[in-house]
């Protein structure tokens, strides 16, 4: 069976997904907060699959986010249509938000339960279900999912899973290193590593002050990819780095006869970016695009990117750094979207 998950963008949420890791085999993974995030995720997800006509049995799973009305009848209807065109989808929604109800009421797959957080909820799922983990696994699995459900229903009477999960919740909210849009599959495996290491303390005395004492070392212990210690900082910057570099065909765009790259709510960039332009020297540019079309630019000498700033959107700045705001960018989950658009903006100067 291949796995399709949607689960939202906190700990409960990307607890759900360490659960479904240690199952699945092949799957896909997304992290969606409400509102826009949720719909693009469910397209997304239904475009692979046609696109790649996948046939296999497929479990459309989503974990921790609750579906408007219309959201869980467009899911509905199209999974239905794609079944009856020959594909195998089985569509289930485990969450324990109150203000599902009335699709909980009206789809069969929409499971609701409000006394449970939604990695315990799916923990229970595959359980009873499936019979899906390996007896190794529940030895370090259950205390880790009743550390997430304390703290997420805020069950202060569970004196220690609470307090655990408190240092959980602060670990996985201020997991800032790995961009979440641009690289959210290895933001995602960072906080899973984190989670997964977290279980061996919960056992220990004092083990929530003892994780609290570790974290940033278990971070570093994550980006280090040379086994040369070094500030967190510069870490995250040598990861950032390579992680570009890795995909840096697919971030490429042009500029009359200059090579850039474009990232999407990257952030910071003057350190990866000086980082990445001195390291690949047939790249001219760098530019960053946050959610509301604030754009960063830097250079290395090879191109005046305070002149590209003012041309694109009447910005400006130095030749080696500058910036300027799109007016009629419009937010967007999926990278390709940006690209096209700033691609676009480029080949029409003058």
């Amino acid at each position: 069976m291949i796995l399709f998950h949607v689960s939202h963008t906190d700990l409960d949420g990307y607890g759900c997904q360490l659960l479904t890791k240690e199952i699945f085999s092949q799957s896909y993974y997304l992290n969606a907060n409400y509102g826009l995030e949720v719909k693009q995720s469910i397209v997304y997800f239904l475009d692979i699959i046609k696109n790649e006509e996948i046939k296999e049995d497929i479990l459309f799973l989503i974990t921790d986010v609750n579906l408007t009305m219309a959201e869980s009848k467009y899911l509905n209807n199209e999974t239905i249509k794609l079944n009856e065109d020959g594909y195998n989808i089985k569509v289930q929604l485990l969450d324990h938000h109150a203000t599902g109800q009335n699709c909980a009421d009206k789809y069969d797959w929409y499971f609701l339960d409000t006394s449970r957080c939604a990695t315990k909820i799916t923990y229970d799922y595959f359980v009873k279900e499936y019979d899906a983990f390996k007896d190794e696994s529940y030895a370090w699995l259950e205390p880790l999912v009743n550390a997430i459900n304390a703290i997420d229903i805020w069950l202060e009477d569970e004196v220690e899973n609470f307090e655990f999960g408190k240092v959980l919740l602060s670990m996985i909210s201020k997991v800032r290193e790995i961009n979440n849009v641009l690289f959210a599959d290895k933001n995602r495996d960072f906080r899973i590593y984190l989670l997964k290491k977290a279980s061996s303390y919960i056992s220990q005395e004092n083990g929530n002050i003892k994780l609290d004492n570790d974290i940033h070392r278990l971070k570093k212990e994550f980006l280090n990819l040379d086994k040369n210690d070094d500030t967190i900082d510069n870490l995250s910057a040598k990861y950032l780095v390579h992680s570009i570099i890795s995909i840096k065909d697919e971030l490429t765009i042009n500029y009359q006869d200059k090579k850039g790259i474009l990232t999407y709510t990257l952030g910071g960039i003057s350190i990866p970016a000086n980082a990445f332009l001195k390291a690949n020297k047939d790249y001219d540019f760098f530019i960053d695009v946050s959610k509301r079309g604030n754009a960063s630019f830097r250079a290395d000498g090879n191109l005046d990117v305070g002149v590209l700033a003012q041309k694109l959107a009447n910005g400006g700045g130095h030749p080696n750094a500058s910036g300027c705001k799109f007016d009629d960018f419009r937010e967007v989950i999926n990278y390709s979207d940006v690209k096209k658009y700033i691609q676009n903006k480029l080949n029409n100067l003058k």
